[in-house]
């Protein structure tokens, strides 16, 4: 009888923690998932389409220069954006390739080949990314399969972060912290 009381609990024990395994993977494959129709914020580029191949061109193997962007439906109240792209599956985790921030409410696109400066067009300022260089580096990654690129967006309600150009994705983070108003992304995949 003791036996089967243990057995039971044991069960029960090991459901429960696969249902809550299970959620934590659900969340986490929609949290990876573009937004839905109507669903609002967008982020696009007319080099790729969400989830297909970013071109040689926009890689460390091509020309290395970051791809337009454009973006629109953003919360009315919106004051800047700030611009991260990461690949979660580079060897030593999340690398990240390019920040861009303090992007005026009224700016809704990038043009192709942002200039690897630390201030754009007088306003637009960018950081360092995890080659140690500022402005946008592509693709790079080691041989094996595709890595994932994210092109994360964020709105904020402040106009400006309050960093110099420069800054690492910490402060970036830091300073946006409490200010994100609505976020998105496109994922672009490239592998050598």
């Amino acid at each position: 009888m003791v036996i089967r009381s243990l057995l039971i609990a044991f069960i029960s024990v090991f459901l429960l923690s696969c249902v809550k395994s299970t959620n934590s993977t659900d969340q986490q494959l929609q949290a990876d998932q573009p937004p839905k129709a109507g669903s609002g914020f967008f982020l696009k580029s007319s080099a790729f389409m969400n989830g297909t191949y970013i071109p040689v061109k926009y890689t460390c193997d091509g020309e290395n220069i970051s791809p337009d962007l454009f973006w629109g439906d953003f919360p009315p109240q919106t004051q800047s954006f700030v611009i991260i792209m990461e690949d979660p599956d580079a060897p030593f985790g999340l690398f990240v390739h390019w920040i861009v921030y303090d992007i005026p409410y009224y700016i809704t696109s990038l043009k192709e080949n942002l200039p690897k400066q630390p201030v754009v067009d007088g306003t637009i300022k960018q950081g360092i990314n995890d080659f140690g260089k500022i402005g946008y580096f592509g693709p790079c990654p080691p041989r094996g399969f595709p890595h994932r690129y994210y092109f994360r967006i964020y709105a904020l309600d402040i106009p400006l972060l309050g960093l110099p150009p420069g800054a690492v994705k910490e402060d970036v983070w830091n300073a946006m912290e409490g200010h994100i108003l609505s976020q998105t992304h496109l994922v672009g995949l490239y592998g050598r």
